[in-house]
């Protein structure tokens, strides 16, 4: 019997996550406590998270006996979001305008696979490689974004909106050239939706996204002009 959903094997691959986060969390509150620090345990969270996509898209090529290059190229929501959140981090400033675009969907997305990932029945063996590398990316883009909560170096903002316009009218310039010129025949769910029976093609996926953002946004915003206010409010006194 091919691996299931919540089957022993996904559920033991689940307590191995959530002890390797837990511990990863821990770490790095115990030892991220200077800038330099943070800033390096940042980075080599990428670099892993990098690896481990460039793996994934590997292991999608050589899948058969002939290899097959375009899959190089990645054709879904999250793994081209591992892929860009990882550059962005390795080469870009911290809190950058990717890294505001790109952070709700490599958590939302990793933790949602995470616990349900669809694909796990692709093959008998659970360490298919393409099974489980596709499982740890996921898992490890989540962990991505929580550390860069934790070490500072992602403050959404609702005046940085147009990262977004820009992050998903990107994705789906991407989409049309994988699914016109390279021949994907669903890239970033644009012709299927990622869960069978469900509305989430990008199109339904994009303003669920909106709404969902906005509304954390509308909350940050919220607890920080609290903290605004009573930091004004000790000066006073």
């Amino acid at each position: 019997m091919n691996p299931q959903v919540f089957g022993w094997q996904h559920l033991i691959y689940i307590a191995v996550s959530l002890l390797v986060a837990t511990g990863v969390f821990i770490c790095n509150g115990k030892f991220a406590k200077t800038e330099k620090a943070k800033n390096i345990v940042v980075k080599a969270a990428a670099g892993i998270l990098f690896l481990i996509i460039f793996s994934n898209r590997l292991a999608l090529v050589f899948e058969y006996e002939e290899p097959t290059w375009k899959k190089l190229l990645t054709d879904s929501l999250c793994s081209t979001s591992s892929y860009v959140l990882s550059l962005a981090i390795l080469f870009g400033k911290k809190d950058n305008d990717v890294l505001q675009f790109i952070w709700l969907i490599a958590l939302a997305g990793g933790t949602i696979t995470t616990f349900y990932p669809v694909f796990i029945g692709q093959n008998p063996a659970f360490l298919y490689p393409p099974t489980i590398l596709g499982m740890m990316h996921h898992t490890w883009s989540a962990i991505v974004v929580i550390l860069l909560f934790m070490n500072g170096h992602l403050a959404p903002s609702y005046k940085r909106w147009r990262a977004t316009l820009v992050g998903f009218t990107s994705y789906l310039a991407y989409g049309a050239f994988l699914l016109c010129v390279v021949g994907y025949g669903n890239p970033m769910y644009m012709t299927a939706p990622a869960i069978d029976g469900t509305i989430f093609t990008v199109w339904g996926l994009i303003p669920i996204y909106f709404v969902v953002y906005s509304l954390i946004l509308f909350v940050l915003e919220i607890f920080r002009r609290k903290a605004a206010n009573k930091r004004q409010g000790e000066k006073i006194q």
